[in-house]
């Protein structure tokens, strides 16, 4: 399996249970905002584990468990 790196295309393939924005000052959101199947780029690494990617909706900080790269 391909890493996951910065700029690559995502899938997301499951939800947690809420969303935290990739802001400045992070907001929770509730999941259903973005569909399983849901496309987005790569915008940055956080700690933790935790990716920064940018969807149609907004840009999220989602764990890689939740998002697959994008063939």
């Amino acid at each position: 399996m391909t890493e996951i790196q910065l700029g690559c295309k995502v899938r997301l393939v499951s939800r947690p249970p809420y969303l935290k924005t990739a802001e400045p000052m992070p907001m929770l959101r509730p999941a259903d905002i973005l569909a399983i199947g849901e496309e987005g780029t790569v915008i940055d690494r956080r700690p933790g584990g935790y990716w920064g990617i940018k969807f149609g909706r907004g840009a999220f900080l989602l764990e890689s468990k939740y998002v697959e790269i994008s063939s």
